[in-house]
């Protein structure tokens, strides 16, 4: 019997041996991508690395993608090397293969940040770029005490000043979308979406292309942390419900799923996730997306954590005192220590992910 604790690591570099060595023994085929612009904290090399399970022509692919918001992918990887560990590859259905994305993010994951190296958030850069970017009006008006001068008493004082006179204006959830909602305009900022394809962004379709391009039904489960009561796993559907994904999702999901256009899901409505990128890259494929959000701390906490590391890796100092404790801090706010939270990812994983095999057989 596996224990599932110790399925989760510490840090970027115990995740990466511990999925690469769980892959090898499960007899998973490796293949890792170096990103080429980025460094871990100790100068050490990046990789986002894949194993593939099942035949090569298999029509139908489970896919798990980890780090997603880099510092997310401690839970990631644990529910991933948890599913390796507790026998998933040998108890795929036939006909049907698995692809596991580790790290898709690898500095964020190394650095403990959400976003990349470009302090661009993955899920809201899988925009067309050669078009006009979505406008975000009240991220211009809270911009600056999002991202103050200093991190001090005073600075956050005003930063909760302008905050709740913004959702006293637009209600929370209003705050909470002008925020985490996406923008174009502070590559600065927090949510930021990018000017160009990141590598991340490049790499995984360069991935999708290679690995998914011979099967015809694809189910995805991208793992995120963050928002929700503490543990739970909410199933999100990030598409238009009019789409046919969407209706997809909701036969295998039930109940379970929720969706921000829908106003059901406690995430906001956001544009260029990452898994657009893969019903663009398989037009023939019929591809059903879920992100597995679980919930850690309350909003506030969580998106002052964000701002936080944003302050630091822009105006602070990573090794200073203050830089240590709001390293810890934001680990801390989307990885809660203890075994207890580590269960409870595992136990809604294994879930949801028997869900999806359900739901790609009865099609």
């Amino acid at each position: 019997m596996f224990s599932v604790p110790e399925c989760f690591s510490e840090t970027y570099a115990e995740a990466r041996t511990k999925f690469c060595g769980a892959a090898a023994a499960s007899g998973g085929a490796l293949r890792s991508w170096l990103n080429p612009k980025a460094r871990g904290p100790q100068g050490e090399a990046l990789f986002l690395d894949t194993a593939r399970f099942g035949d090569a022509d298999a029509s139908d692919m489970l896919v798990l993608i980890a780090g997603t918001h880099g510092v997310e992918g401690h839970c990631g990887s644990g529910a991933e090397i948890a599913w390796l560990r507790s026998g998933g590859p040998e108890k795929l259905p036939k006909g049907v293969g698995a692809l596991l994305i580790h790290a898709i993010n690898p500095y964020g994951f190394a650095w403990s940040r959400r976003v990349t190296e470009d302090n661009v958030d993955l899920n809201r850069n899988f925009v067309d770029h050669d078009k006009g970017y979505p406008a975000n009006a009240g991220y211009l008006e809270i911009a600056d005490a999002v991202l103050p001068k200093s991190w001090d008493d005073a600075s956050k004082a005003e930063t909760e000043r302008v905050f709740a006179a913004y959702a006293q204006k637009h209600g929370a959830f209003g705050l909470q979308g002008a925020i985490s909602g996406g923008q174009y305009s502070h590559p600065d900022g927090i949510f930021y979406g990018g000017n160009t394809q990141t590598w991340s962004n490049r790499t995984v379709r360069a991935i999708a292309r290679q690995e998914l391009s011979r099967a015809r039904r694809v189910a995805i489960i991208d793992f995120h942390t963050g928002l929700g009561p503490f543990g739970h796993g909410e199933l999100i559907c990030a598409v238009s419900p009019a789409a046919k994904s969407f209706a997809r999702a909701k036969a295998w999901y039930g109940d379970e799923l929720t969706s921000p256009e829908g106003g059901t899901s406690t995430s906001a409505v956001v544009v260029g996730v990452m898994t657009d990128a893969f019903p663009q890259e398989l037009p023939d494929a019929q591809v059903t997306p879920v992100a597995l959000e679980y919930g850690t701390y309350s909003v506030p906490e969580v998106l002052g954590a964000v701002r936080a590391d944003n302050w630091l890796h822009h105006r602070g100092d990573v090794a200073s005192p203050i830089g240590r404790e709001i390293k810890a801090d934001i680990k801390e706010r989307f990885f809660p220590a203890g075994d207890k939270w580590r269960e409870m990812v595992w136990t809604r994983a294994d879930q949801t992910i028997g869900w999806a095999l359900k739901g790609l057989r009865s099609q």
